[in-house]
C-alpha cells in the first residue's frame, strides 16, 4: 500500500486528493492544526493526523521521518493573496520556507532510507505576475508582483533544484480553480452565495473590487488528478495545469446569477475599492500543452458549468 504525506488538508484540493488517494487504496498521512481537530466534517477521521504547523521547521522534518512517505504532496500554506499583502512575512515562512524544509527533510530520509520519496508541489500561476506573454507556459519568466507570488517562486524554484539534485520532484503550476468547496473568503464563492441569497430573498448588495481581471478558471478535482498524475509520472518535471481560457470576473458574475435564473444583476453589484489589491494581474492564462501531451491530463468541466455548478449548490444550502 503507497503511503502519502499530504499538507492542506484541510483546503478544497487537499480534501479532494485525499478522497482521490483513499479511492486508489492509499494510507494518507495528514499534517494538521491543532484548530484542524475541533472543526466538524473536517474529514480527518479517516487519515493517520500528525499535528503541528507549517512554521515549524524543525517539526517538519520530524513530520516526513515519522511518516515514511512515498509521496509528499506540499498543498499547504497560504492560500489567499490579499491575506498575504498584510502578512507578508509569514507568506513567506509558511508557503515558502516550509516547502523547502519539507524537500530537504524528503531528500534526507531518502537517502537514509535508500528509497525513492517522490515531491508534487501546488505551484501557482502567481509566479508569473502580470506577465505580457498570454497564454503563460513553463517557459514563461517568473515575475511575482505579490507577497503571495514571491513565496510561491521561491519553493517553485526550489523544487527545480532538488530535482537537479536527483529527487523525483515536481511542481504543478495551478490556475485558479473552483467548487463548491472553495471557502467564501475567495471571490468566486463570494460571488455564488451572494447570488444565491440573492435568490432566496436577500436584499444586501454584493460588493466587488475590479470586475475586469481575467482568470483561467477550471474545476478543482481535475487539478488534483493532475497533481496524482505528476506523482505517478516516469520523469519528474513541472507543469501548467490549466483550462488555456480566460473569463473576466463579470463574466464569473453574469454566469453565477443566469445559473439561478437572474439575468439583471447589475442592479444586485456594486464596486468597492477596499476589494482592490495592490497590484493584480490582469489577464492569467495558462497553456497545458505540456501536460496534456506529456500525461494525458486535460479538464472536464467548462466555465458555465463549473459556476453553475457552485451556484446551484450555494442555492441548495439555502433551501436546505
Amino acid at each position: 500500500m503507497p503511503r502519502a504525506l499530504v499538507t492542506g488538508i484541510t483546503g478544497q484540493d487537499g480534501s479532494y486528493l485525499v478522497e482521490r488517494l483513499q479511492a486508489l487504496g492509499w494510507e494518507v498521512h495528514a499534517l494538521v492544526r491543532a484548530d484542524d481537530l475541533s472543526r466538524p466534517q473536517s474529514g480527518l477521521l479517516s487519515v493517520c493526523t500528525h499535528v503541528g504547523d507549517l512554521a515549524d521547521l524543525d517539526f517538519l522534518d520530524r513530520l516526513v521521518i515519522e511518516s515514511e512517505p512515498d509521496v509528499i504532496f506540499n498543498l499547504g500554506g497560504i492560500s489567499s493573496v490579499a491575506y498575504s499583502w498584510a502578512n507578508p512575512v509569514a507568506t513567506g515562512q509558511i508557503s515558502g520556507l516550509a516547502a523547502v524544509a519539507l524537500l530537504e527533510a524528503a531528500w534526507r530520509f531518502q537517502e537514509s532510507a535508500g528509497r525513492e520519496v517522490r515531491f508534487v508541489q501546488a505551484s501557482s500561476s502567481e509566479i508569473f505576475g502580470d506577465s505580457q506573454e498570454v497564454p503563460q507556459t513553463e517557459r514563461t519568466p517568473f515575475s511575482p508582483i505579490s507577497p503571495y507570488g514571491l513565496a510561491k517562486t521561491y519553493a517553485h524554484q526550489a523544487v527545480a533544484i532538488f530535482r537537479a539534485r536527483g529527487m523525483h520532484a515536481s511542481s504543478g503550476i495551478l490556475y485558479n480553480h473552483e467548487s463548491p468547496r472553495r471557502p467564501p473568503t475567495f471571490v468566486t464563492r463570494k460571488i455564488t452565495m451572494a447570488a444565491a441569497a440573492l435568490a432566496s430573498g436577500s436584499s444586501e448588495k454584493l460588493l466587488l473590487g475590479n470586475l475586469d481581471l481575467k482568470r483561467d478558471w477550471g474545476w478543482a478535482p481535475d487539478y488534483v488528478d493532475a497533481l496524482l498524475l505528476m506523482s505517478n509520472a516516469t520523469v519528474a518535471d513541472d507543469y501548467v495545469i490549466a483550462t488555456g481560457q480566460s473569463h473576466s470576473i463579470r463574466d464569473f458574475v453574469t454566469a453565477a446569477f443566469a445559473a439561478i435564473d437572474i439575468e439583471d444583476w447589475e442592479r444586485f453589484v456594486g464596486i468597492d475599492q477596499r476589494f482592490v489589491r495592490p497590484a493584480d494581474p490582469h489577464e492569467m492564462r495558462g497553456d497545458a500543452s505540456k501536460i496534456r501531451s506529456a500525461l494525458g491530463w486535460k479538464p472536464t468541466v467548462n466555465f458555465a458549468e463549473l459556476v453553475s455548478r457552485m451556484a446551484r449548490h450555494d442555492l441548495e444550502l439555502l433551501s436546505g
